[in-house]
């Protein structure tokens, strides 16, 4: 895959007065999606929690507006591209070119779908 092909897009998820933000990151056909409790502008201060959830479909990489079945509605809250630094099988190691999120950032397993996103460093 293309440095050109590896996208990402943080997406806030608003339903009625919850809202967290999907990370999401193309991988082959797919998105790879991270639930997070932090908006991107908090993710350079401090780490999020983040919960892996089902993969999304491409589309997601631009869309905005409502989500089926009632799910509230997303907007693009950052998006940019992206390359894996390191990988290991509980840790992942991101370069971010996004307009918020931007140099290294980790991805730590912590437990079952459980991770820590946050600006590797801080």
């Amino acid at each position: 895959m293309t440095n050109e092909n590896k996208k990402f897009v943080v997406q806030q998820h608003s339903s009625g007065s919850d809202v967290h933000w999907d990370f999401m990151l193309q991988i082959g056909n797919a998105l790879q999606t991270y639930r997070l409790d932090k908006a991107p502008q908090e993710l350079i201060r401090c780490p999020a929690g983040a919960v892996k959830i089902f993969d999304h479909p491409l589309k997601f990489l631009t869309y905005e507006g409502p989500v089926k079945k009632g799910r509230g509605s997303v907007r693009i809250a950052d998006s940019g591209s992206y390359e894996i630094s390191n990988q290991k099988e509980d840790r992942i190691e991101l370069d971010l070119d996004g307009k918020l999120l931007k140099g290294r950032f980790t991805l730590s397993h912590i437990e079952g779908d459980n991770w820590q996103f946050g600006k590797s460093g801080i």
